[in-house]
């Protein structure tokens, strides 16, 4: 089990599911991180769609442009799938992660300090 399985998902080392009463929620890490001072750039994207890769891709350009101007800690989150582990085709994957991944981890940008410097 990672710490972004979801609740009632079944791994390899949680047989019967993830059972949030004794392990806990998964771990939204943009949000957590965007709640300190430090970061300047963090964004949650998906590989679920060729729309969605091109949007990541843009996000790891803007993130390694903030690190080489050294403006500040980036950080980047990828809901993407595992159908090995998951013991399912890949396309259903995909159509698995949209329907039960995506509502639990929005996409999105969570910090951007870059509009705030702009907008002085």
């Amino acid at each position: 089990m990672a710490p972004t399985t979801l609740p009632g998902m079944k791994t390899t080392t949680s047989p019967y599911g993830r059972d949030e009463k004794d392990i806990g929620y998964p771990i939204r890490a943009c949000e957590l991180l965007a709640t300190l001072e430090a970061p300047y750039y963090i964004e949650r994207v998906s590989l679920l769609s060729p729309q969605h890769v091109l949007k990541a891709k843009k996000a790891v350009y803007k993130a390694l442009k903030f690190n080489k101007e050294e403006r500040g800690f980036t950080f980047i989150e990828f809901v993407s799938t595992c159908p090995t582990n998951w013991g399912i085709e890949p396309m259903k994957a995909f159509e698995w992660a949209k329907e039960n991944m995506l509502p639990f981890f929005k996409l999105g940008v969570f910090k951007d300090r870059s509009v705030e410097e702009e907008a002085k």
